[in-house]
């Protein structure tokens, strides 16, 4: 990561939102190092007092954001906390994303023609025993099968040849797939997959894309199955729609965000867009490191 993530681009969209120092008291943390410490707390699903304790544990991690107890201390959870803070005011997440995403275009990791689109659930804390003696307010819950789930979701558009993410949006977990749809495509699309969740969704599919061919899953009912031939073509765009886990997989298995960490959809937003743009440079970093 230290070779292939282009820190001085990133560091560039923060600097103007980040305090300067004013020449009393003791001055600011450096932009970069900050954003290192933050990525830390990404890929290894850390808190903010967790990396901080981490840090002094670690000499893989003290190296990798460039500190030195000898000389100095690592910066407290506070400081850590206020970083992520700014992050979250200025919507600096999504920023962030968007950068990565051209970065990977210059090297030639370049979007396709085709796009799968997905939703995952990421949960949230369904007691009531905290301070206000209430859940989430902008936290919802969602049956899916025969089971309740209660907390955000995140949908992504994928794409169909690099399974790269383009696209993201996070919403409360009641709110369907299918709505979102519009959100996760763009114009250039030639073929567009989902599974069931997007059935019907033709209509909304030419209006966003409209030389777009509609790939998504059939469903069947009570009242009309599906046919053999039907079938058949579901198996067939399930082969193309399965590349969409392997970005979930690093997201809530590698990365370890099954659960939300924050009070409040924005927050958890910002974490998500952050957290999609090193999922997609975490899945192309041996071809970063060949061209480097």
């Amino acid at each position: 990561m230290d070779r292939v993530i282009p820190w001085a681009e990133l560091a560039a969209v923060i600097e103007p939102f980040y305090p300067k120092g004013e020449g009393r008291g003791r001055p600011p943390v450096g932009v970069e190092r900050m954003l290192r410490i933050h990525f830390l707390q990404h890929w290894f699903n850390l808190s903010d007092p967790a990396v901080e304790e981490a840090l002094y544990d670690s000499r893989a991690m003290r190296r990798f954001v460039g500190i030195d107890l000898g000389r100095e201390p690592a910066p407290d959870e506070t400081t850590i906390c206020k970083f992520r803070h700014l992050l979250e005011r200025h919507n600096l997440g999504e920023r962030l994303f968007a950068l990565i995403a051209e970065y990977l275009q210059e090297n030639g990791l370049k979007v396709s023609t085709g796009t799968i689109v997905d939703a995952t659930i990421i949960s949230a804390p369904s007691s009531t025993k905290n301070k206000d003696g209430k859940r989430d307010p902008e936290m919802h819950q969602t049956k899916k099968g025969n089971q309740w789930y209660f907390g955000m979701k995140a949908h992504i558009g994928v794409d169909s040849r690099s399974k790269l993410i383009h696209s993201v949006v996070a919403t409360a977990a009641n709110v369907h797939d299918s709505r979102l749809l519009p959100d996760l495509l763009h114009g250039g699309k030639t073929r567009v997959w989902g599974d069931s969740a997007y059935t019907g969704q033709g209509a909304v599919i030419r209006e966003r894309a409209p030389k777009a061919m509609d790939f998504t899953q059939k469903k069947g009912n009570r009242h009309r199955r599906l046919t053999d031939a039907e079938r058949a073509k579901n198996r067939s765009k399930s082969r193309v729609r399965a590349k969409v886990e392997h970005p979930f997989l690093v997201l809530k298995r590698i990365f370890g965000f099954t659960k939300v960490r924050y009070r409040g959809l924005a927050k958890n937003a910002n974490r998500l867009f952050v957290a999609c743009a090193l999922v997609n440079l975490y899945m192309v970093r041996r071809r970063l490191l060949r061209a480097t």
